[in-house]
């Protein structure tokens, strides 16, 4: 039995419950230990999309120098252990970090990519119809997109061919294709 003058400590579900009785009388928000590991996996997930990026792409992030020196250290290490090791203290600094604002940079930067990405595929397809087809796509394009010029799309569009026929290096197709990529503007895509 318990002395008269000592308070009685609860183990268990009873401090359990009296804990979160606490947190709902001060304001605060219980946590489950298992949703704070699913936010902690959260921001280790996250950590690791950010070592698919380049350095110049982590530095327009603004990224805490210490987040940014794990994050690049990361991307050096080779070793099963050391690399998981090291998610790990990228997963503990992202706590500390802004996570919102670097889900939105990244986001954003995947959305442009994406974009580029489709602008470019426009521009290989425009320059590989026109290889194909010729004539009838050189008059499409013409008519699409005013500023190009005839006689200089069917001297590349000829060069290219030849150079095809002989087996040489494309240099008139790459040529054709920056053509293109000059005059068509990217945010049209």
């Amino acid at each position: 039995m318990a002395a008269k003058n000592s308070t009685f400590k609860p183990w268990g579900k009873a401090r359990h419950k009296l804990e979160q009785q606490a947190m709902a009388e001060s304001g605060e928000h219980y946590i489950s230990k298992s949703q704070a590991k699913r936010d902690v996996q959260a921001l280790q997930k996250l950590g690791i999309k950010l070592l698919e990026l380049s350095k110049n792409v982590l530095l327009t992030f603004e990224l805490d120098e210490q987040l940014l020196d794990a994050i690049l250290l990361a991307q050096t290490i080779h070793s099963h252990s050391g690399h998981r090791r090291q998610i790990q203290l990228i997963g503990k600094l992202m706590r500390h970090a802004d996570a919102d604002a670097i889900q939105l940079k990244l986001e954003r930067y995947h959305s442009t990519a994406v974009e580029a990405n489709a602008h470019f595929h426009k521009l290989e397809k425009w320059r590989d119809r026109l290889i194909a087809e010729g004539d009838s796509a050189v008059n499409e394009l013409v008519s699409e997109y005013p500023e190009f010029e005839r006689t200089r799309l069917r001297q590349l569009l000829r060069n290219a061919k030849r150079e095809a026929e002989k087996n040489k290096p494309p240099k008139s197709a790459r040529q054709l294709f920056q053509y293109i990529k000059e005059l068509i503007p990217e945010h049209e895509s």
